[in-house]
């Protein structure tokens, strides 16, 4: 990997583990829909130019159905489910949880039958991924920890799962720029009556103002092009392994910036999730093919 292949990787290991900081934050004073709503118009505002210059904005918007299908499953369902989750759970269990997204794609590439590689070796990655997540989910759970918000974190991981499946099969061929560019414009007219519903009667404050406007420039919106620059510097496969970085960074922002508790179910269970996610996964690099990275939140 080159020098600047190394810093590109670094920048999106941070940029895709802090969201989960910046959301707990901002739900401190603001309603989800608020808040999802912010980060597409923010991000759509930013990425539309680049979506401009590609050339293919045109054939995505042709292809708007889809578009919105994955713009449903991607940005918003999955951060509703995600924003409404940090009310009552902390960011770096949220962080975690999201680790289980490639267990859930690899689960759901087999029963589709997109991938039909079942080795031993994978196999043993999704047990020991899905007792993580087990861990992750049940053993705070047992000691008194809202259940209802881990399931909705593990709902945002399957969403993002899903979302990719989508556009590999059915928006190939097209700029992601242009694709996430419609998505977020979509999400944000979506949102748009939900979050005049739920506004704030009162002026935020600065802390949760720039909560929002860091999560549409940073991680919705700038991670993208950042994604795209590392492929091409050093190809797809190092990207699928920015995920583990992401929930390291996840976990290490909310215990320094937020005091958050390291608990059992974190303890035992997050080194499971890694271990699983990583067999299930991993392939010869003969056989490895562009995957996508895993989202942040």
């Amino acid at each position: 990997m080159t020098r600047r292949g190394a810093l590109l990787f670094v920048a999106l290991g941070i940029i895709w583990g802090i969201p989960y900081l910046f959301i707990r934050l901002a739900v401190a004073e603001l309603s989800p829909p608020v808040i999802v709503l912010g980060r597409c118009v923010i991000g759509a505002l930013v990425l539309l130019p680049f979506a401009l210059r590609s050339g293919d904005l045109r054939a995505v918007l042709r292809r708007w159905p889809l578009v919105l299908a994955y713009a449903g499953v991607e940005i918003m369902l999955a951060w509703w489910l995600l924003t409404d989750a940090e009310r009552h759970i902390t960011s770096s269990l949220a962080g975690l949880l999201v680790a289980a997204t490639p267990i859930f794609a690899t689960v759901l590439a087999l029963a589709l039958r997109i991938d039909r590689r079942v080795s031993p070796l994978r196999v043993t990655g999704l047990l020991v991924g899905l007792g993580g997540v087990a861990a992750l989910a049940g053993v705070d759970a047992a000691g008194g920890a809202p259940l209802r918000p881990v399931l909705q974190v593990l709902a945002t991981a399957l969403c993002y799962a899903i979302g990719p499946m989508i556009i590999a099969r059915r928006l190939g061929g097209v700029s992601p720029v242009a694709v996430n560019a419609v998505a977020l414009s979509l999400a944000a007219i979506v949102y748009a009556p939900f979050a005049v519903a739920s506004w704030p009667t009162s002026t935020p404050s600065g802390g949760v103002i720039g909560s929002v406007v860091l999560l549409g420039l940073v991680p919705t919106a700038l991670a993208f092009v950042l994604l795209f620059q590392l492929i091409a510097e050093v190809g797809p496969a190092p990207a699928t392994v920015i995920t583990y970085l992401n929930q390291a960074v996840a976990l290490l922002a909310g215990v320094v910036f937020l005091s958050e508790p390291v608990t059992t179910g974190i303890v035992v269970g997050f080194p499971l999730v890694l271990v699983g996610a990583f067999l299930a996964t991993w392939r010869p690099r003969r056989a490895r093919v562009a995957e996508p990275a895993a989202r942040a939140g």
